[in-house]
């Protein structure tokens, strides 16, 4: 299995390579080349398949086995689900009127970024023990991704992590997760400034190719291909669980609405469709609308400024993995592509050609959704339930109520829930109810913080280019 860019213009790398790339040299992200298709009996075979054996399936086609032997992949996939509170990793709960909610947030920072970060965190480490190596991950974190990421590297030996967080933009428990990590590979940055902001000094220190070359350096954020290949179980776990009857020829098809922010979970559902699963797909989001107005009106612009909502892991302006879909959907277009984001990177705004905009109607649905509707739909799914969401999946199950106040006749429908309310008790706050809190969660407020700022004012891309050579190998007396 090879992977290419999106942009066309850099060599094709195997897997290894995707994931040790993040971005590809010539700025596009890695997609494999081909596709698989699955047949209707292998659809049928993988139905009965719990979460973790599907993940095994899925990294099988993409990963092949002169890179990692199948029962070695399974011990790694095994080895990451280990510290899942739930004993089928993600929980689906059948609710009142034909609401279901999939549960990907039984990891240990209570988040669906731990189920794709703890099997790309083992194929790191399994890659990085066979040719005695060491690597600086760097991410930029809205919230979700630096604890997860974090929580999956913490302690290992050959891999060091510097996390940069939005300072006063993540919820209180999203920072402690960070700060109270004080294993000695772990490095965590609060910057005065949003996501999009702490991007920036990212973006410059990756674009610089010899010294990415020199300190090993690698990004976990959900550029990594590893992460959309992982997440693209949840898709195939959703339709099979939801999914009327397998009996039928075609399969029936299943809706699946997916809130996002950077769309990796919306670029691991359409590359599911593509390879032959039969499910239609919604995109959720907030008031942070540019996937929403690209579906509805080719407009991939940005606005004046991110909104700060209540669903605040997905107040981001760019959705990166938005160039994934847009290659598959032009038939691999790496020209077109190519062209689409340079002028986007140039400019801000582009406007889809029309051929491409009609493919991704075709393909997804949208919905923006308001911290109104957000509280009203936590409200009303705890009163008919006594279920409460987080609001990132309120954003989805808003969408869910939409439709069946319609009461128009729809097919069976699985919303993604990518958090647990317990993370998030301001919102649960303000949709007037009550927050449960797990008593590890109340313990974070006790434990001793660490993390350094960056303000405004500082150079904060020097101020990361001298952490990352303080860490690099030699500088500490490893050969």
């Amino acid at each position: 299995m090879w992977y290419v860019s999106t942009r066309g213009m850099a060599p094709r790398v195997d897997f290894e390579g995707a994931l040790f790339s993040g971005y590809a040299p010539d700025g596009g992200l890695f997609m494999p080349e081909e596709l698989p298709q699955l047949h209707i009996q292998t659809l049928r075979q993988w139905s009965a398949l719990s979460y973790p054996s599907l993940v095994k399936e899925l990294c099988t086609l993409f990963i092949g086995p002169e890179l990692i032997p199948r029962d070695v992949l399974n011990d790694l996939i095994d080895r990451a689900f280990r510290r899942f509170r739930c004993r089928e990793v993600v929980h689906l709960s059948r609710l009142r009127d034909g609401l279901n909610v999939l549960e990907l947030w039984h990891g240990a920072t209570y988040a669906f970024k731990d189920l794709s970060l703890c099997c790309t965190a083992q194929f790191l480490q399994y890659f990085l023990e066979k040719k005695e190596k060491h690597v600086t991950v760097v991410v930029g974190t809205s919230g979700d991704t630096g604890s997860a990421a974090i929580e999956s590297v913490q302690g290992a030996k050959n891999v060091d992590i510097i996390v940069l967080l939005p300072q006063g933009h993540c919820t209180k428990i999203q920072e402690l997760q960070m700060t109270t990590v004080l294993s000695e590979n772990v490095h965590v940055f609060g910057v005065e400034g949003n996501s999009d902001e702490l991007d920036e000094p990212i973006k410059a220190v990756f674009a610089d190719v010899a010294f990415v070359k020199k300190h090993n350096l690698m990004s976990l954020n959900s550029i990594n291909w590893s992460r959309v290949l992982v997440q693209m179980a949840h898709h195939f776990f959703a339709y099979f669980q939801c999914a009327s009857s397998l009996d039928t020829h075609p399969l029936p098809p299943v809706e699946v609405v997916v809130p996002t922010g950077a769309a990796g979970n919306l670029a691991a559902g359409c590359i599911a469709q593509k390879m032959g699963l039969p499910i239609r797909l919604v995109v959720a989001v907030n008031r942070n609308d540019i996937i929403h107005r690209t579906v509805q009106r080719g407009d991939f612009s940005l606005s004046e400024a991110v909104e700060p909502t209540l669903a605040s892991a997905m107040d981001i302006q760019v959705p990166y993995n938005m160039e994934r879909i847009f290659w598959l959907l032009s038939g691999s277009d790496s020209q077109g592509t190519r062209a689409l984001m340079e002028q986007f990177e140039r400019t801000q705004s582009t406007s889809l050609p029309k051929e491409l905009h009609s493919k991704l109607l075709g393909a997804v649905t949208s919905e923006s959704v308001s911290d109104e509707a957000i509280t009203r739909t936590m409200g009303r799914c705890w009163e008919e339930n006594r279920y409460l969401l987080c609001p990132h999946s309120a954003v989805a199950v808003s969408y869910h109520y939409r439709q069946t106040d319609r009461q128009q006749p729809s097919l069976p429908r699985c919303c993604l829930a990518p958090a647990s309310a317990a993370k998030f008790p301001e919102a649960v706050l303000a949709a007037g109810l009550t927050p449960e809190t797990p008593a590890e969660i109340l313990a974070l407020e006790f434990k001793e913080t660490r993390c350094t700022p960056m303000q405004k004012g500082d150079d904060w891309t020097l101020m990361l280019r001298n952490t990352i050579e303080s860490l690099s190998w030699p500088q500490r007396g490893h050969s």
